[in-house]
């Protein structure tokens, strides 16, 4: 008999084990929060690094809850709702504070860019075919905390943040396949591997926003981040242009 067998044998540690993974979950909306207070004070750095937390517990949790069961063992609570709203407020209404507070685009398009994200996101948390059956998401799957911080990195300025949103926009509503790297079977043990590759220079980078690019060490962050983002993208567009849906 394997160990968790024996641990979840008992109704009442199997409802324990349950709620424990719900509330870690809701962890991710308390790290969220954190990351509004900070955008609130002006504090862009430390916005992100809430914003990260909570991705990676968002990024950790299904995981979580489907090795507890919590389906089975605690049925009257429904954790992919419980995900979903908090995944609204982290991915997108964050963001959409982020790209108002620090005006990320131009002034005279700020509200529109908002407004048009925020909606975008309601018709992504309402798709009930978001996911393809191999665990790719269709469409830009209102991955907005991504944008906001590669907008962030790379800093190229106003209409490009905006040009940038317009894009993603428009994704949204095209099918192609984004890669959840917890979950999709293909290549998966890479693709974690490159999830910490690309977070460890991720916090490098947020940490030293303004370091200097020809210095080798920031340099090298820097490329790291980069090629990694670029596997996310390769693996995803690969998928894209499979027929199987």
């Amino acid at each position: 008999m394997r160990l968790k067998d024996i641990v979840f044998k008992s109704k009442k540690v199997n409802r324990a084990f349950a709620w424990a993974a719900h509330i870690f979950t809701a962890s991710g909306l308390i790290s969220g929060f954190l990351g509004l207070i900070a955008i609130l004070n002006g504090e862009q750095t430390l916005a992100f690094l809430f914003m990260g937390l909570a991705l990676v517990i968002d990024g950790v949790d299904g995981t979580l809850a489907r090795y507890v069961n919590v389906a089975e063992a605690l049925p009257e609570v429904d954790g992919s709702s419980l995900d979903n709203v908090i995944d609204m407020f982290n991915y997108s209404i964050l963001p959409v504070l982020m790209i108002y507070w620090f005006s990320m685009v131009p002034y005279e398009l700020i509200y529109l860019t908002c407004i048009a994200i925020l909606l975008a996101s309601c018709y992504t948390f309402s798709d009930k075919n978001i996911k393809t059956s191999d665990y790719y998401f269709k469409g830009f799957s209102a991955l907005w905390n991504l944008l906001v911080f590669f907008l962030f990195i790379i800093d190229l300025g106003l209409w490009f943040n905006f040009v940038a949103v317009c894009f993603c926009l428009i994704l949204t509503f095209i099918p192609v396949k984004i890669i959840h790297p917890f979950r999709v079977k293909e290549l998966r043990n890479s693709s974690i591997l490159m999830v910490g590759v690309w977070s460890v220079s991720a916090v490098y980078l947020v940490l030293h926003k303004h370091g200097d690019l020809f210095n080798n060490f920031h340099a090298m962050f820097f490329t790291v981040w980069i090629m990694s983002t670029a596997y996310f993208v390769w693996i995803s567009l690969r998928r894209s242009f499979k027929q199987n849906t």
